[in-house]
């Protein structure tokens, strides 16, 4: 077509003197303003995730992700390569100290942090006495995948009918607890749920809530001395689990923060190689455009009715 194009090195020089300290400078005054507002507010609720560059565990850079969970805003963003700290396992909890000492400076008062189950997070933000609860569907997920692997169990097959009941009640567990008991105690009650109990022995939940209704499949009921029952007992009365439980997060969840990172991918896709400087560029790039249309009201048609995509993705079985 003969067109003439600059070169590669033309568009560098370009981006290494004009656009990337644009970026950096339109970041730093647009977060500076937004520290203002936040440590005016008395309790702030963040919630924090790490986004690796590239899948498994051989990642070079991690981008950590600071929100504002109130206002769906990204506060800060800190990207730490693997050879500063050690390895990619590490990158995480270091990210997290930076925001954190980032917004103590700035004198940002906490009240929690919500992040996932890491258990150097867990250390580092007990040792710091910050308060941290956990995202309800993190640890969802990880007892479905228990529970799909125990349904594919000889003799176990009945407890599929289960699955979708345990999957809301956790969700309802964070949602309608105030305390770490009554959340174990609410949880724990699924058990007695399954055999048809609704009395329950703990005081923190002692009877069910829902009304009381006649079941229609009488096989769907487990019974305690059967293997459905001991294998769904190990899982859901795990000491780890129950501990977990106690920390689910009663106010908002890192759904934002994940469709954050969904954004991310658009502006640092995984199977290309960035320099630090260029990543961490498209870092600031994807938040503020994130942040100017994170509040951005529900599209409508011509009617005046909500319009709703539906995506059904080919990794999950609908």
């Amino acid at each position: 077509m003969k067109l003439h194009i600059f070169k590669y090195d033309s568009f560098r020089c370009h981006a290494r003197l004009c656009i990337e300290p644009a970026i950096v400078h339109k970041w730093r005054n647009w977060q500076s303003e937004m520290l203002e507002q936040l440590s005016r507010r008395e309790n702030v609720i963040v919630g924090g995730d790490k986004r690796a560059d590239s899948p498994g565990h051989s990642a070079k850079y991690g981008s950590y992700t600071m929100m504002d969970l109130a206002t769906n805003t990204v506060v800060d963003l800190k990207l730490v390569q693997s050879n500063e700290v050690g390895g990619s396992y590490h990158m995480e909890k270091e990210g997290l100290k930076r925001s954190l000492d980032l917004l103590d400076a700035r004198g940002v008062r906490l009240e929690c942090i919500i992040t996932d189950r890491h258990p150097q997070i867990q250390k580092y933000l007990r040792d710091r006495n910050v308060t941290q609860f956990y995202d309800v569907w993190h640890i969802e997920k990880g007892i479905s995948k228990k529970l799909d692997k125990i349904c594919q169990i000889k003799g176990c097959e009945k407890l599929r009918k289960w699955l979708r009941s345990i999957k809301n009640h956790i969700y309802w567990t964070a949602a309608s607890s105030t305390t770490g008991p009554e959340r174990v105690a609410k949880w724990t009650s699924i058990l007695n749920h399954v055999q048809d109990k609704h009395v329950h022995e703990d005081p923190n939940f002692p009877a069910y809530l829902h009304p009381q209704r006649i079941s229609r499949d009488k096989n769907k009921w487990l019974s305690a001395a059967t293997m459905p029952f001991y294998k769904l007992e190990k899982v859901l009365a795990n000491k780890r689990i129950l501990k977990d439980v106690a920390k689910l997060s009663p106010h908002h969840q890192t759904s934002t923060v994940e469709a954050f990172h969904s954004v991310l991918l658009r502006f640092t896709p995984k199977n290309v190689v960035f320099p630090f400087l260029g990543m961490l560029c498209r870092l600031y790039l994807a938040a503020l455009h994130y942040n100017e249309n994170a509040g951005r009201p529900q599209a409508t048609s011509a009617t005046g009715k909500p319009i709703y995509k539906l995506a059904f993705p080919k990794a999950k079985r609908v």
